[in-house]
């Protein structure tokens, strides 16, 4: 039987209608300065479905979603912190992921969780590195606020639909 927390997760996020949207340039430009700001090749905006994580907006990676097993925003999101791997050839937890031993070569990978008001996590904002690196506090903060940046627009987005919804049930009703 499914964890009850994991299915009110999985409810949180399909309460949000944000799977399988189209792309939306808010995001592409977070994920475009993610890249900048970290000086990384990659920066995705990911949110992890039952089976899949799906990509919300990704930069540096032409790819929409990836099976849930065995990425690393799956461990990410069991995190209430950063989930950091500095050198994934080292590091156990990632050793023998297909993203590292593969052809896409993944040596570093730093993700924050997007975090629901009510604690659900998700997905993650994440940055990722073909070459092992390093944190600094500072880098990290702002990690952590980007993934807060989303968690907003994802609330406010909900909200908006809420209340159209709401004054479209009483048009409809009045």
């Amino acid at each position: 039987m499914e964890d009850t927390t994991e299915i009110r997760r999985i409810e949180n996020l399909h309460k949000y209608g944000i799977l399988d949207t189209p792309a939306d340039g808010c995001y592409d430009e977070m994920t475009s300065l993610a890249t900048k700001i970290f000086d990384v090749p990659i920066s995705i905006i990911t949110l992890v479905d039952t089976d899949r994580i799906w990509f919300k907006s990704s930069y540096g990676l032409d790819v929409e979603e990836i099976p849930r097993s065995p990425g690393l925003c799956s461990s990410a999101i069991l995190s209430d912190d950063l989930y950091i791997v500095e050198n994934a050839r080292l590091d156990p937890r990632t050793m023998a992921n297909q993203l590292v031993s593969g052809l896409m070569g993944l040596q570093f990978y730093a993700a924050a969780p997007l975090k629901t008001l009510d604690g659900y996590f998700l997905g993650t904002f994440c940055i990722i590195d073909q070459q092992p690196r390093t944190m600094t506090v500072k880098e990290s903060s702002m990690l952590r606020q980007l993934s807060r940046i989303v968690m907003d627009h994802f609330d406010l987005k909900l909200q908006s639909r809420l209340m159209v919804q709401e004054i479209q049930h009483n048009l409809s009703n009045g």
